[in-house]
C-alpha cells in the first residue's frame, strides 16, 4: 500500500504497512483499484454528457466511489470488492451510453485505454494486486514526485467535493452540471500527459466548482431543516437511555428522531454533528437533548464511555473497541468489518434494542452548555452592528479559526491561539477542530459573542458567505478585510475546501499543524508565492504578524 491522502500520515510522507488510521494495506489497494475504474466510466461519461446523454446510475456511482475512500469511511473489505464488482458493470452501461450517443450524432466513438479497458479482477486477491499497480507511489513512477502531488492534490479534492454533493442527494437536492464535473475532472486525471502548470489550473478549476458543490449543499441542509439559529447546546449527559450520533449526515439523524419519539431513549450528537442543534427542524424533537464528546479522534474513550447505543453516518470512524462493538452501527457509505450494518431501509430498530439493553445515564449530569448555530443568516442578521463596531474600533480583527481535528502533536496551537486572540477581536469557527477550544468561556463585544460556532465542516459556505458580505459591506475584497484564516487539515474535505478559497484569491491563510505530503516543495513554493500561503509557526509569531 502507499497512502498519502490525510494529514496523520506515517513520517509526514506516506502509510506503506498499514494506515495510521487503521486502513488495511488490503482496503487501501482495493480503494485505489476503485478510483482506477472510477476514472473509467468517467471517461465514457464524460465523453456521453458532452453529446447529450446522461445517465443519474452512473452519476451517483461515480461520487460515491469518490466519497467510500475517503479517510475513515469504508475499512470493510467485502464491501470494497462489492463496489468494484459493481464498476465494471457501471463502466460497461457508460460506454454503452456513450456508444450509443456517438450512433445517434452520426459519430465514430473514440477508442478509449487506461481505466475505460482495465479488466476487472475476479477475486479479491486479483483486486489487491491489481490495486497496487495504481497506488500513487505507482504513479509517482511514471510521472515524478510533483506531478502526481498534484493529480493527488485534484483527485482529494474531488473526494472532497464527492463528499459534499452526497450529503445534498440524501437530501434530494443534485445538479447535473456538477456530476458533469465530477466526470470532467476524472477523464483528465485518466490521461497520461500533464504539466505542473496544467495541473495547477485544473486544482484551481476544481476549487471553483466545489464553491458551487457547497452552495448546493447550503441550500440543502437549510431547505430541509431551516437555518441553524443561535442556540444554547446541552454538552452532559441527561438521567434515561441513549443514543449517540456521529459523522455528518443530517438525515440519518432525523430518520433515527423520528424513529426513536416516544420511546424513552435521548439522542446526542458527537463530533461533526454537533451543529444539529441548531437546525429548527432538528431541534424541535424534544429527545435531542445535547451533544457528548468531543471531536472523531477521541472516540474510541468516548464511546467506551458512552452507556447507550452509537449510530455512525458518515466518514469519521475508528476502528472500535472490542467493549462497545456490539453497540456501535454504521449506514450509508461508512462501514467497519463486525460492526452492524444499516442498510438503505433505513430500518434503525438494531440501534434502538442495543440502546433499550444498555444502562443509560443512571442520573443528570452537571449541566454545561455552550453557544452555537451561528451560520450565515444568523451572524449577516447582526451585520449592521458587526460593521459599525468595527467602525468605531471596538472590534479589531476577525479570526477565522477552522477545520479538521486530529491525533496528531502540535494541534494544542489552535488552542492555544484561541486563548490568545486579543479581546477586541472575534473567533469564527467550524468544522470539528473547533472542539479544540469551544468549551471555553471568550465573552462578547457589545453583545456580540467572541465565539460564533458557524458549524460543521460541510457549512464552510457560509463563511465564505459571511465574508464576501462583510467585504461588500466595507467596499473591499476578502484580502482587504481585518479577517486572517488559521486553518487545521486532516482529511479531504479540507482539501477542497483550501482549493476553493485559493479560487477566491484569499492570500496569507495559515495551515496545519503539517502541510499536506502530496503538496511537494516546488508545488508549495508556487502556492506561497501567489497566495502567501504559509505554515503556522508559533502563536506569539503568527499573531504579531497579523496584528503587529
Amino acid at each position: 500500500m502507499f497512502c498519502y491522502q490525510c494529514e496523520q500520515t506515517a513520517k509526514g510522507t506516506g502509510c506503506t504497512a498499514f494506515g495510521v488510521c487503521g486502513k488495511s494495506p488490503e482496503v487501501a489497494d482495493l480503494q485505489d483499484l476503485l478510483i482506477y475504474l472510477a476514472k473509467g466510466v468517467s471517461m465514457y461519461a464524460h465523453r456521453a454528457r458532452q453529446l447529450g446523454a446522461v445517465d443519474r446510475n452512473v452519476d451517483v456511482f461515480v461520487v460515491e466511489a469518490l466519497f467510500t475512500t475517503i479517510t475513515n469511511v469504508n475499512f470493510d473489505e467485502a464491501r470494497m470488492e462489492a463496489m468494484i464488482r459493481k464498476a465494471g458493470e457501471v463502466r460497461e452501461a457508460a460506454k454503452k451510453l456513450y456508444e450509443d450517443a456517438c450512433r445517434k450524432a452520426g459519430k465514430t466513438p473514440e477508442t478509449l485505454g487506461g481505466p475505460a479497458v482495465f479488466p476487472v479482477p475476479s477475486s479479491r486477491s486479483e483486486m489487491i494486486n491489481a490495486g497496487e499497480k495504481v497506488n500513487p507511489e505507482a504513479g509517482s513512477e511514471v510521472h515524478g514526485e510533483v506531478v502526481q502531488g498534484l493529480r493527488d492534490l485534484v483527485l482529494l479534492g474531488l473526494k472532497g467535493s464527492a463528499a459534499y454533493m452526497d450529503h445534498a442527494k440524501v437530501l434530494g437536492y443534485e445538479k447535473d452540471e456538477l456530476y458533469g464535473f465530477i466526470h470532467e475532472k476524472m477523464d483528465f486525471l485518466a490521461g497520461e500527459s500533464f504539466t505542473v502548470d496544467g495541473l495547477v489550473g485544473q486544482a484551481m478549476d476544481a476549487g471553483k466548482w466545489n464553491i458551487s458543490v457547497m452552495e448546493l449543499l447550503d441550500a440543502a441542509n437549510t431547505g430541509v431543516y431551516g437555518h441553524p439559529e443561535p442556540t444554547k447546546a446541552r454538552v452532559t449527559g441527561v438521567k434515561g437511555k441513549a443514543i449517540l450520533v456521529s459523522g455528518h449526515d443530517l438525515k440519518d439523524l432525523d430518520l433515527l428522531l423520528q424513529q426513536t419519539e416516544g420511546k424513552g431513549i435521548n439522542i446526542y450528537t458527537h463530533g461533526e454533528m454537533l451543529p444539529c442543534l441548531a437546525y429548527p427542524g432538528l431541534k424541535k424533537y424534544k429527545h435531542l437533548v445535547g451533544n457528548y464528546g468531543s471531536a472523531w479522534q477521541n472516540q474510541r474513550e468516548e464511546f467506551e464511555k458512552f452507556p447507550g447505543a452509537i449510530l455512525m453516518t458518515t466518514n469519521c470512524i475508528q476502528k472500535p473497541k472490542d467493549s462497545y462493538l456490539a453497540r456501535i452501527f454504521t449506514t450509508g457509505l461508512v462501514a467497519w468489518p463486525g460492526a452492524t450494518h444499516i442498510g438503505d431501509g433505513k430500518d434503525f430498530s438494531p440501534v434502538i434494542e442495543a440502546a433499550l439493553a444498555a444502562p443509560g445515564f443512571d442520573e443528570d449530569e452537571e449541566p454545561h452548555f455552550i453557544n452555537v448555530g451561528f451560520a450565515r443568516n444568523t451572524v449577516m442578521s447582526v451585520a449592521g452592528k458587526v460593521i459599525d463596531l468595527v467602525k468605531a474600533g471596538k472590534l479589531r480583527h476577525f479570526f477565522l479559526i477552522g477545520g479538521c481535528d486530529g491525533a496528531k502533536p502540535g494541534r494544542s496551537y489552535y488552542t492555544d491561539f484561541a486563548t490568545s486572540v486579543p479581546d477586541d477581536c472575534v473567533i469564527l469557527t467550524l468544522a470539528c477542530g473547533k472542539y479544540r477550544f469551544n468549551k471555553l468561556e471568550f465573552g462578547d463585544i457589545d453583545g456580540i459573542p467572541r465565539l460564533l460556532d458557524a458549524g460543521q465542516c460541510n457549512d464552510a459556505y457560509s463563511a465564505v458567505r459571511i465574508a464576501l458580505a462583510l467585504a461588500d459591506a466595507f467596499k473591499t475584497d476578502i484580502n482587504g478585510l481585518p479577517l486572517s484564516l488559521i486553518l487545521s487539515w486532516y482529511e479531504q474535505k479540507a482539501v477542497c475546501i483550501l482549493l476553493s478559497l485559493l479560487y477566491l484569491g484569499v492570500k496569507n491563510m495559515r495551515i496545519g499543524p503539517t502541510l499536506p505530503a502530496f503538496v511537494k516543495e516546488p508545488v508549495f513554493k508556487v502556492l506561497q508565492e501567489k497566495f502567501n500561503l504559509q505554515p503556522v509557526t508559533t502563536v506569539e509569531q503568527d499573531l504579531k504578524a497579523i496584528l503587529g
